[in-house]
């Protein structure tokens, strides 16, 4: 039975890398058109859960369901096709390829042209300056193009779920604006966004629910507004203060 409150959840997932346990029994469940964000230091495990929510990584034990229907272990193209996109930290693209090139990989799973060009032109509105730069090299794009062209490419698959890993890494303050504005338009559009993200003020200012994790297990969950006001959080995670913006 589909589950219309959850878009994706798991239960007591336990993941890693070959013998090196990393993840210990996580539980979350993100719900339909929101944005749920995960914030940690840096080597608690956050990308490995969603490499495992992905199928990169098997879990040892546990499950994962997306949209009432289990996931747990299957093959990543198949997680695609199913309604899942993943952004990895780092501005995944191909440098000798153009803009064009990459938003066209992102289609791969669309049936038909009709669909493949509506997208396109939904995708350059979202992202005129793409638009503009359709026929370069992405290779030559600045730090903030690359990113937007990363999540560009994700949408064109039409994703009901986007998994963004650390979108503002290395970015200048304004592109960092830019680019959570850019996330906050996305989700408006009906798309559910699981955001990792170490800027945890900006994380917390753009969201409507928050995880907080610590060696490989949760140990908070509440609305992102009220984790600006937690002393554990703000001690840890803002700099001891709440962020005014």
């Amino acid at each position: 039975m589909q589950d219309n409150t959850y878009i994706i959840r798991t239960e007591e997932l336990i993941s890693g890398y070959g013998k090196k346990e990393i993840l210990h029994g996580i539980d979350i469940t993100i719900s339909q058109r929101e944005i749920t964000t995960l914030i940690g230091r840096n080597g608690v495990g956050k990308t490995t859960l969603l490499n495992t929510i992905m199928g990169f990584i098997k879990p040892e034990k546990g499950r994962i369901y997306f949209r009432g229907e289990e996931i747990t272990g299957i093959p990543s193209h198949l997680i695609v096709n199913k309604g899942i996109s993943y952004v990895p930290q780092g501005k995944s693209i191909f440098p000798h390829m153009s803009v064009e090139e990459h938003i066209d990989i992102g289609a791969w799973t669309l049936p038909t042209q009709k669909e493949k060009n509506y997208m396109i032109e939904k995708i350059y509105n979202l992202f005129p300056r793409l638009n503009e730069r359709n026929y370069q090299k992405a290779g030559t794009l600045s730090g903030g193009e690359r990113q937007m062209l990363s999540i560009a490419r994700a949408l064109m698959s039409l994703p009901k779920l986007l998994l963004l890993d650390e979108p503002s890494f290395g970015l200048a303050p304004k592109l960092v604006d830019a680019v959570f504005e850019t996330i906050k338009n996305i989700n408006q559009d009906g798309v559910t966004i699981f955001l990792v993200e170490q800027n945890a003020k900006k994380a917390l200012n753009n969201s409507d629910i928050c995880y907080v994790m610590d060696m490989g297990k949760i140990i908070l969950k509440d609305k992102s507004k009220d984790l600006l006001d937690n002393e554990q959080v703000k001690n840890s995670y803002l700099g001891g203060r709440r962020d005014k913006k």
